[in-house]
């Protein structure tokens, strides 16, 4: 196990036997684990790694990982090597998804990998950001703590005769992406060589490429596939370059257990570019725009846009 991950040259598939506690109940079963970028999953057939056998076990983007020291007292664990997912949400005990190992080294190796999992990206960012400072490179960007004014702050409508507060979430959340969406059509300016102002408009037909869920030119089997190593759960998906029609892009879905792929046309009207997924009922000035409406709304889509196949393998 420590020698797989010391070899490879990419995240490597983690797999094997767990004891799993069954919900709601004192028993535990043996079951055969798979981990993928979008959580933990187990076999329902042996050991088969095909998606129509994988079940969903678990997620960690909005759960904890601790390790259980008492598990084989409390919860009648077949060993002492236990750990265990709680939900960031409020809930008790019952909500815990208990595993076990069979032993330390197995138990410290599928932690270490689930950490990586989650934590890997931060962890790359952190160790590269003084390397950058010393090339002259601007550093990567962390998300700031927020402070106790922040905190008190609320949500307030301007657009009218007379301000008002915004109590609603779904409303507060609603004018928050309009307003995002209104100051990225307004534009930038940026100096060019000469040090003349010069659009962004052609920035933001490749702005895109800096996204994690954009992948260059790659091919439809190979969009299935990196899919697949995720797990064929809803909502995971990746935007990629068309191969048989240039200048256009394609949205790559995982839904009901398949695979969809989805053209994102061009259109332009009066001068402009905009990108669309209806026929243009709904139009975007870049894909990024449009990833952040579909993560939000399903609109034409089987479902929302939830998880995507990050362009860096770690």
């Amino acid at each position: 196990f420590f020698q797989m991950f010391l070899s490879s040259s990419t995240y490597p598939e983690i797999h094997g036997y767990l004891h799993a506690k069954e919900q709601g109940k004192k028993s535990w079963k043996k079951l055969y684990f798979l981990l993928r970028r979008s959580g933990l999953y187990f076999s329902t057939k042996g050991t088969s790694k095909e998606p129509r056998h994988l079940q969903f076990f678990c997620e960690f983007s909005n759960s904890d990982m601790y390790m259980s020291l008492t598990g084989k007292k409390i919860s009648g664990a077949p060993t002492n090597y236990g750990f265990c997912f709680k939900p960031n949400k409020s809930g008790g005990a019952r909500d815990l998804k208990q595993l076990c190992a069979d032993d330390e080294q197995s138990r410290t190796c599928w932690m270490t990998a689930i950490r990586l999992l989650k934590y890997g990206m931060q962890l790359y960012q952190n160790y590269m950001q003084p390397y950058q400072g010393r090339s002259g490179c601007s550093p990567l960007n962390i998300t700031p703590m927020r402070s106790i004014s922040e905190n008190s702050l609320v949500a307030m409508d301007f657009s009218g005769h007379r301000s008002r507060i915004i109590e609603n979430p779904t409303e507060a959340l609603s004018v928050a992406v309009e307003e995002g969406l209104a100051w990225r059509r307004r534009g930038c300016l940026r100096l060019n060589s000469h040090g003349s102002p010069i659009a962004m408009s052609n920035m933001g037909m490749s702005i895109h490429r800096s996204q994690s869920w954009f992948h260059h030119k790659i091919s439809r089997e190979e969009a299935q596939r990196l899919i697949l190593q995720h797990g064929l759960v809803d909502g995971v998906f990746l935007v990629r370059d068309s191969q048989s029609n240039p200048k256009t892009f394609v949205l790559s879905l995982s839904h009901g257990l398949k695979i969809k792929h989805f053209q994102i046309v061009p259109l332009e009207d009066d001068g402009k570019l905009f990108y669309t997924l209806d026929d243009g009922h709904t139009r975007f000035t870049d894909l990024i725009q449009l990833v952040e409406f579909y993560q939000l709304n399903k609109g034409v889509l089987p479902c929302k846009l939830k998880h995507y196949c990050a362009r860096i393998a770690l």
